[in-house]
């Protein structure tokens, strides 16, 4: 294929593979970013493309390496290593939020929410955030494994539909 023809069948999906590139990302400035580095990187590669070789599969096969590429970099950048002596950065306690009054109130109304609960739900509930497996509490209540199951889940399912209303 000549170099002309690499070019116009080039431009000619920028179209498709900007809204290819908006989907991946969910953000206008991103997607141009990622047609810009695929159409580049195409340009760059035009010696290694085949002529009978899908030319649009092969665009959006650049496109998306380069996303998927992008998107490792972007984790592994934000990964936090602890080179410390002894693990120093790693030990430090964490801020929970409980020292604000907003964090307080969260708390107050959590355990509010959990304590208008039946004996049913709000035991085994409890036991299960305490850290308790759920064979323990179901061999501790006298009750079977599938009814202690459902119990947590009921009583997570409940405690989401009380407390919706706090995050808005």
């Amino acid at each position: 294929m000549s170099s002309k023809n690499f070019q116009s069948k080039l431009l000619s999906l920028q179209s498709n593979l900007l809204n290819f590139a908006y989907m991946l990302t969910n953000n206008r400035d991103d997607a141009y970013d990622l047609l810009q580095d695929t159409t580049l990187k195409a340009l760059d590669n035009e010696d290694k493309y085949v002529d009978n070789v899908n030319f649009k599969g092969w665009v959006f096969t650049i496109m998306r390496n380069i996303f998927i590429n992008n998107y490792r970099k972007v984790v592994r950048s934000a990964t936090i290593i602890d080179q410390t002596e002894d693990l120093y950065h790693l030990n430090l306690p964490q801020d929970s939020g409980l020292d604000t009054p907003e964090g307080s109130i969260a708390v107050s109304d959590i355990t509010a929410a959990i304590n208008a609960f039946s004996d049913d739900y709000r035991i085994p509930f409890s036991m299960h955030v305490a850290g308790y497996k759920y064979n323990e509490i179901a061999e501790k209540m006298g009750l079977p494994l599938g009814t202690v199951k459902s119990r947590i889940f009921f009583a997570r399912q409940k405690l989401q539909e009380t407390l919706a209303d706090y995050n808005n």
